[in-house]
């Protein structure tokens, strides 16, 4: 049964783990990313695989993790090792799907989450920098984006600096750079909307709205020219079991959804 009412972070939650399909492997940070993950295992994926950054590799996790060198993290796990043989499983192509976020997003899906401004000595503001996403957003065979607040200072014509590369300035430009063919974002999740990208042009195109959000909405909140699908989808609600899960299995602590 459909809730009647839940946050949109929430909702938010429940569409990215939608995005996983079961058998698959997947990096991942912490926060509503891995609560998508850990949903989706609860669920429709079972046998999702989950690497994180710090070494743990398939744990059972009993509830959400603060951080990626968090013990639950190797929680009766398959394999404990190290942040290089992750990388190195990523880039021996043995990772489908990695999840990432950014302040700044463009129509390709380049990420930024190193600075704002136009001088990387003197920027208005720093950003943590990297970590492990430019690896994971050029290593994985897909990246999935989650960006709430979405807003046209977030998504804009130009990102200030590239941190994550999504498909760079246009088709075949990965491949240009030295990047495996068939990688890139493929999906953007929002407060607003779920977004692919157009298999020609690999720009972002909007294919569903949130209950109560217009085609017109995302469009005023989005920066550049976003490119619409034939047949705009409405995302489906959460029910009143995924709220269940979601506050009372995964995130009983309310590290993410506060009580």
């Amino acid at each position: 049964m459909t809730a009647e009412n839940y946050s949109l972070r929430e909702l938010m939650a429940v569409v990215a783990a939608r995005q996983l399909q079961d058998g698959k492997s997947l990096a991942v940070g912490t926060g509503l990313p891995l609560v998508a993950a850990m949903f989706a295992q609860l669920t429709h994926a079972p046998n999702l695989v989950i690497f994180f950054e710090a070494g743990g590799i398939a744990p059972q996790l009993p509830t959400l993790p603060v951080s990626v060198g968090d013990s639950r993290t190797i929680h009766k796990a398959l394999c404990t090792t190290t942040l290089i043989d992750i990388m190195d499983s990523m880039r021996r192509g043995f990772i489908d799907y990695a999840f990432l976020g950014g302040a700044q997003i463009d129509s390709y899906g380049n990420l930024n989450s190193t600075m704002i401004g136009d001088d990387y000595e003197k920027p208005k503001v720093r950003f943590p920098g990297s970590g492990g996403a430019n690896d994971f957003g050029s290593l994985a065979w897909e990246t999935l984006i989650i960006m709430d607040r979405h807003s046209p200072r977030r998504f804009i014509e130009k990102v200030d600096f590239i941190t994550t590369p999504g498909f760079l300035y246009g088709p075949g430009a990965r491949e240009e750079e030295g990047l495996s063919e068939d990688t890139g974002p493929s999906r953007v999740i929002t407060d607003l909307c779920l977004m692919d990208f157009e298999p020609k042009s690999k720009r972002m195109r909007l294919i569903a709205t949130h209950p109560g959000i217009t085609v017109d909405d995302v469009i005023k909140a989005t920066g550049f020219e976003l490119i619409i699908a034939d047949d705009v989808e409405t995302t489906k609600p959460p029910t009143k079991e995924d709220l269940r899960l979601l506050h009372e299995v995964i995130d009983p602590n309310g590290f993410v959804f506060k009580k």
